[in-house]
This record gives C-alpha cells, sequence and structure tokens, in this order.
C-alpha cells in the first residue's frame, strides 16, 4: 500500500514537471530567438555604418575656371634668312633736336644679344649685336610700339616701313602723333603686298622730332612668316581666344601671340586675368614696368 501511494505520487509529480517543460520550451525558443534577431540588427547596423564611413565623399567636381599658368614667350630657333644687320629695340641713333622723354621710344618685340667676332692686324675682337626679330602665322601682321613723342611738337613727323630682304620696300605709311604717351599699333594693310612664307622682312618705325631732314630716332628689327604644322593648326582650332594666346608664346609666334593679348585687352579692359597675361608676356621678353603697364593710345 505504502508502495502504491509512492507511486501515485511520483506519477503527479512527473506530469506536473513535464506539463511545466511545455511551457517552458515556447518562452526557451522565444527567448533565444529576440536574442538572435537582436544579435543580426545589431550586426547589420554596424556593418551599416562601417561601410558609410569607409566610403569617402564624393567629390565636388572641379571649377571650370581653373587658375591657368600665364602666357611666356618661348625662344625658337632663329628664322633662315635672318638679317645681319643688327636690330634696334629701342630707339636710339639720332641727332635731331627730340626732347628728354622719361621713357624712351621702344618696339615692343623680343630680343637677343649675339656675340660676333671679327679679326685684325691685333688679333680678334669681340663685340655683341642685338638680334630683334618675332614670327607671324599672318599676310597682314600688326606691330607694336611704345610712342613718347605726341601733338605738342608741331614740326614732328612718324612713319612706318617696311621691306623684303633685298631692300625693296614692300609699305611705308606715315603714323599719326597721339595727344599723349602710350602704346600704339601700326597694322600692314590687305592693299599691301602680303608677306610670304618663310620670307625674312626689315621694319622700322622712326621719328624725326624737328623736320625731315633730320637724322630719325628710331627702331628696327626682323619679321617672318611661317606656315602653321598640322598639329598646332588643330590645337588653335580647338582653343579659346585666351588660350590661343598661350600657344602662340609656347611656340615662339611673338606676333600673333601680342596681337590677340592686345586686342582682348582693349575689349574687356577691366578683365585682370589679360592684365596679368599681359604682364606675364611682355615681362618674358625683357620689357621693363614701364612700358608693360603703359595705356593703350588709338
Amino acid at each position: 500500500m505504502q508502495n502504491l501511494l509512492i507511486f501515485l505520487v511520483f506519477k503527479k509529480f512527473v506530469a506536473m514537471k513535464t506539463q511545466s517543460m511545455m511551457w517552458i520550451l515556447p518562452i526557451t525558443l522565444i527567448l533565444g530567438s529576440a536574442i538572435q534577431d537582436s544579435a543580426l540588427l545589431k550586426a547589420q547596423t554596424t556593418k551599416t555604418v562601417f561601410s558609410q564611413q569607409s566610403t569617402p565623399p564624393a567629390s565636388k567636381p572641379a571649377s571650370s575656371q581653373k587658375n591657368k599658368s600665364q602666357p611666356v614667350f618661348r625662344w625658337t630657333k632663329p628664322p633662315v634668312g635672318l638679317s645681319t644687320i643688327p636690330g634696334r629695340p629701342i630707339g636710339m641713333g639720332s641727332r635731331d633736336l627730340c626732347p628728354a622723354v622719361e621713357n624712351p621710344l621702344r618696339a615692343l618685340v623680343p630680343f637677343q644679344e649675339r656675340n660676333l667676332t671679327s679679326q685684325s692686324g691685333k688679333g680678334s675682337i669681340s663685340k655683341s649685336s642685338m638680334d630683334v626679330w618675332g614670327l607671324t602665322t599672318n599676310k597682314y601682321p600688326t606691330f607694336w610700339f611704345y610712342l613718347p613723342y605726341t601733338t605738342e611738337l608741331a614740326d614732328a613727323s612718324v612713319e612706318f616701313i617696311l621691306q623684303d630682304s633685298e631692300e625693296n620696300e614692300v609699305y611705308k605709311n606715315a603714323v599719326s602723333l597721339r595727344a599723349k604717351p602710350g602704346i600704339i599699333s601700326v597694322t600692314l594693310p590687305s592693299t599691301a603686298r602680303p608677306l610670304e612664307i618663310n620670307k625674312n622682312y626689315r621694319w622700322f618705325f622712326k621719328v624725326s622730332c624737328s623736320g625731315e631732314q633730320s637724322v630719325p630716332y628710331h627702331v628696327e628689327g626682323d619679321i617672318q612668316r611661317v606656315e602653321l604644322n598640322t598639329s598646332l593648326e588643330k590645337q588653335l582650332a580647338a582653343a579659346q581666344e585666351r588660350d590661343k594666346i598661350f600657344i602662340y608664346a609656347e611656340n615662339g609666334i611673338w606676333f600673333d601671340a601680342l596681337t590677340l593679348l592686345a586686342q582682348l585687352r582693349k575689349d574687356r579692359p577691366n578683365d585682370v586675368s589679360l592684365v596679368s597675361d599681359w604682364r606675364s608676356l611682355l615681362y618674358s621678353v625683357k620689357l621693363d614696368k614701364n612700358y608693360v603697364d603703359a595705356p593703350f593710345i588709338d
């Protein structure tokens, strides 16, 4: 009897334990799933944040107004047929009565010193000469000068002369004095004989201050027209106007670089980038500040 009673009590206990386990198991599964989901969510969140932090921010598009280097004239090989007669970038040679001026007559052109050696009975003699020359691609190029003399000189006269390599006159014309000193231009007109490719020409800019019979104060130099190669033609065709100045200057085509830049400066006098370009280009051929900052005189 006692054994029977013990068996019944044990059976009831087992039944109650089993029923409890039936509740515990779902709860355990639910808790486990929640813990697992929480861990997964945390891992995904961590991964997303890491990924966002690891990826650099998209860079801003580069500005279209990039700071360009300024134009600098590059010397090329002297043209074939360059005159052996020295050039003159600064006014000299006058026995005239021209008044003293702060800045003398000046051609806005590049120049190079050349050492010459000659033989004499006492040995060799060395002296320096001045090569004054520039290239152009134009049939009718433009020449630029700083003219210090004004209309106050009642008897003064100015003329521009262009000759070929045989000293035949290609063009000659009087130039008007202006009311104040400054930079002026002389363009070979379409009525004149055009420059031929690869031929050398000599230009003169003369000032007589006291009549036609006086020895003029003058500057002179050479110019040669060249033909662009295919590569340069393509570069220029695709370039903006300001970029063309850089191309001409880099390839030693002085007259085209200077004329284009001067025209842009006249059209946009308040454009500080063009003022900087002008200074850079003229400083690169040894022109000093007084000429570089001189005004254009029409």
